[in-house]
């Protein structure tokens, strides 16, 4: 997992924590993530994944999720089609709410939808 240089690993857009791993999230490289989400959860109620650098996921990927959604409102913003097609293959995209971009994710009122 790399993070983007130029956007911080948890950083806050509009007050919601936002977090912008990219490249292949499997179990050899996911507790960093794991480690973001998890802070990123204590410090507010709502989390948004920036998905759109993400190229694969597996498994344990999914488990990274669905454990951060147990302790926060996790959005998952502008998923590329691999992983939204993984997302809604196990059922996910029910469980937790995907955006098509960044900005409608971080949106205060993105979770009445």
């Amino acid at each position: 997992m790399t993070i983007n240089k130029d956007v911080p690993a948890a950083g806050t857009t509009g007050g919601i924590a936002v977090v912008d791993p990219a490249g292949e999230l499997d179990v050899e490289n996911l507790e960093p993530l794991r480690e973001r989400l998890l802070q990123a959860a204590k410090s507010g109620p709502v989390v948004v994944l920036d998905a759109s650098r993400i190229t694969f996921g597996d498994s344990s990927f999914l488990r990274v999720l669905l454990e951060a959604s147990h302790l926060t409102e996790l959005r998952i913003a502008a998923p590329r089609p691999a992983i939204e097609r993984l997302l809604s293959l196990v059922g996910m995209n029910m469980a937790m709410a995907v955006y098509p971009t960044l900005e409608e994710a971080t949106a205060l009122d993105a979770g009445k939808r």
